[in-house]
C-alpha cells in the first residue's frame, strides 16, 4: 500500500492486493458475477437507500474534475473559520479575519447556533437553493467562492484531508485535483510580461531572469508540505488511518480565464513548466465561469495560447471547461464553437462539462472527432443541473454515450452542491436507467483517461481488452502470470487499473 500512496512507483502485486481488500472486506465466495450484479441491481434501483448503498461501494475509479476550494465540505470550512478566530459579514456572508465588528458574528457561532449554522451553509453552498428573480444557481454557486476564499487559501492540507478522506470511503482510488499553488507570485510576476502576439517572445519574457523557476521550486515544497501534513491528518501509516491514505492523487493547475491576457499567459507557461518539474503537477485546466466577459472575449486566443504552448513542452496534459453553457446566459453564437475550438485548436485531451454540444456547429461531426481522438468527457450532473439547470433527458450525456464518446462522472464543486460521487452514480443511475455494465464503464473510463504515468492496462484507449503482457490472465487475480507482474510493476496506471479490476471481481461476489 505504501507504494501506491507514493504514486504507484514500483507497485508490487501485493499492494495491488491489499488495494483491492481494503476496498471491500468481507466478501462472499466467488459467484456468478456481472450478471448476478445486474439483477441485484434491478431490485434496489427504484429504492433509494438501498441504491445508495449499493453504489457506495462500488469501485468508482477516479474523480477527474473536481475544484479543491469547491470540494471541501461546508461543515469543515466553518470549523476551520471558527478556528482561525474568523468572522463572517452578516451583509454578504463573506469570512473575514478577526476581530469582528459591527455587521459581524463570531464564525465560531455556526458551531453553537442552528439557525446561524443553517444559514451560512445555505450561503456558502447549494443546501435549500431555490432560484428566484434575485439570484441564479449560476451566481449563487459561482459567489461561494468569494465568501470562503479567505478560509481555503490557508488550509490546504485541511481541505485535502477532507476530501480525500470522503472518496476513500466511497471506494474511489484515484483523484486529480484542481488547485492554484503560488498564485500570488504568479500573478505578480505577470505584470512585468508585456502581451505579444508573438507567443515565442511572450513566452520568453516569462522565463527571463530565472524568477519562474524560483516560484516553480517553492511550488514543489509547498506540495511537500500540504501531503506531509495531510497525510499526518488522515492517520496515514498507523492503525486508525483513514481509507484516503489509500487515494492517489495528482494537481491540475488552474488558470484563471478572466483575467488579461499577460497573466493569463504567464500562468499557462507556469502549468506546463510546474509539470514539467514535478509528476505530481500532471495538467492545467481555464477556471472561472466561462460566460465571464473576459473569457468569451479571449476565449479563441486562450485555445490560441495552448496550441503554442503544447507544441513548446512535453509533459503537461490539457484538459478544459468548455461548452458549460446555455441559452439565455450567452449570445447563441458563443454556443457554437467553445468545445469544438477546445479539441481542434486548444488540443483538450478531456473536455469538462461540455453541455452545450448539441448548440455546436456540425454537432454530430464533433462527436465523431470527440471519439476518433478519445476525447473524455468529464460529467458532473449536479453541477450542471445547478448551474445551468440542465438535466435528465435534456442533458446530453445519453447522447455522447450514444455516438460512444468516452465519458466519466464527476463531482466538480462537491461541497458546494453537497453531493459526492456516489450521488452522481445514482443521478446517472436513475435519471439513465443505467445497467451494472454502464456503471463499470463509467468507473473503468476514468482510470483509462486518468493523467497517471505509465501505459494502461487495455489494449488501446477505451479498449477493456487486455494488453499483450496481461492478456492471458484472469484480469484482477491476485497472483498474475510473470510477464504481467513485470509490466504492472512497471506501469502505475496499469497497475491501478489492475487493482480496480480486483475490487470490481469482489465487488460482483458480494452483490452476485
Amino acid at each position: 500500500m505504501r507504494a501506491l500512496r507514493t504514486g504507484l512507483a514500483g507497485l508490487s502485486v501485493v499492494a495491488v492486493g491489499l488495494l483491492a481488500s481494503s476496498l471491500l472486506v468481507g466478501v462472499a465466495p466467488a459467484v456468478a458475477g456481472e450478471s448476478g450484479v445486474e439483477r441485484y441491481l434491478d431490485t434496489v434501483r427504484d429504492d433509494p437507500a438501498r441504491l445508495d448503498a449499493f453504489l457506495r461501494e462500488l469501485p468508482k475509479g477516479g474523480d477527474l474534475h473536481t475544484h479543491l476550494s469547491g470540494a471541501v465540505t461546508t461543515e469543515t470550512l466553518i470549523a476551520l473559520a471558527a478556528a482561525d478566530g474568523m468572522c463572517v459579514n452578516l451583509a454578504d456572508f463573506k469570512a473575514v479575519a478577526g476581530p469582528c465588528g459591527a455587521g459581524q458574528r463570531p464564525a465560531a457561532d455556526a458551531e453553537t447556533d442552528p439557525a446561524f449554522r443553517a444559514e451560512v451553509i445555505s450561503q456558502w453552498s447549494m443546501e435549500g437553493f431555490r432560484p428566484s428573480a434575485g439570484q441564479s444557481g449560476h451566481d449563487h454557486f459561482f459567489a461561494a467562492f468569494g465568501k470562503t476564499g479567505a478560509i481555503t487559501s490557508g488550509h490546504r492540507p485541511e481541505m485535502l484531508a477532507d476530501v480525500l478522506d470522503k472518496a476513500g470511503r466511497q471506494h474511489e482510488s484515484y483523484m486529480e485535483t484542481m488547485t492554484t499553488r503560488q498564485g500570488g507570485a504568479v500573478f505578480e510576476l505577470a505584470q512585468g510580461v508585456e502581451f505579444n502576439e508573438d507567443f515565442a517572445a511572450m513566452h520568453r519574457q516569462v522565463l527571463a531572469e530565472g524568477r519562474l523557476a524560483g516560484i516553480v521550486a517553492a511550488a514543489r515544497a509547498e506540495t511537500d508540505r500540504d501531503e506531509a501534513r495531510y497525510r499526518e491528518l488522515l492517520g496515514c501509516g498507523t492503525e486508525q488511518a483513514s481509507p484516503g491514505c489509500g487515494m492517489t492523487v495528482r494537481y491540475i493547475h488552474q488558470v484563471s480565464r478572466n483575467s488579461e491576457p499577460n497573466a493569463v499567459f504567464t500562468s499557462m507557461v507556469y502549468g506546463f513548466e510546474l509539470a514539467e518539474a514535478d509528476g505530481r503537477n500532471v495538467a492545467l485546466n481555464l477556471v472561472q465561469p466561462e460566460d465571464g466577459e473576459v473569457s468569451l472575449r479571449d476565449y479563441r486566443l486562450h485555445m490560441r495560447m495552448l496550441a503554442y504552448l503544447r507544441g513548446a513542452y512535453g509533459k503537461a496534459h490539457i484538459t478544459l471547461h468548455a461548452g458549460e453553457l446555455v441559452p439565455g446566459l450567452v449570445k447563441p453564437e458563443e454556443l457554437t464553437y467553445h468545445i469544438r475550438e477546445a479539441v481542434e485548436v486548444g488540443r483538450a485531451e478531456r473536455v469538462g462539462h461540455a453541455v452545450d454540444v448539441l448548440h455546436e456547429d456540425d454537432w454530430p461531426e464533433l462527436m465523431r472527432l470527440m471519439r476518433a481522438r478519445h476525447v473524455m468527457v468529464e460529467s458532473p450532473l449536479t453541477s450542471n443541473a445547478q448551474i445551468l439547470e440542465v438535466s435528465g433527458w435534456e442533458h446530453p450525456f445519453p447522447t455522447y454515450r450514444s455516438f460512444d464518446v468516452p465519458i466519466a462522472l464527476a463531482t466538480d464543486d462537491e461541497g458546494i452542491s453537497r453531493t459526492d460521487l456516489t450521488r452522481e452514480y445514482a443521478r446517472a443511475t436513475t435519471d439513465y436507467r443505467l445497467r451494472y455494465g454502464d456503471l463499470k464503464t463509467l468507473a473503468r473510463t476514468s482510470l483509462d483517461h486518468a493523467f497517471l504515468d505509465g501505459e494502461r492496462l487495455w489494449r488501446g484507449p477505451d479498449d477493456y481488452t487486455p494488453a499483450t503482457p496481461c492478456a492471458r490472465d484472469q484480469l484482477g487475480a491476485p497472483e498474475p502470470s510473470a510477464t504481467c507482474r513485470a509490466f504492472l510493476d512497471a506501469n502505475a496506471k496499469a497497475a491501478l487499473q489492475w487493482a480496480q479490476e480486483a475490487a470490481f471481481n469482489n465487488f460482483e461476489r458480494r452483490y452476485s
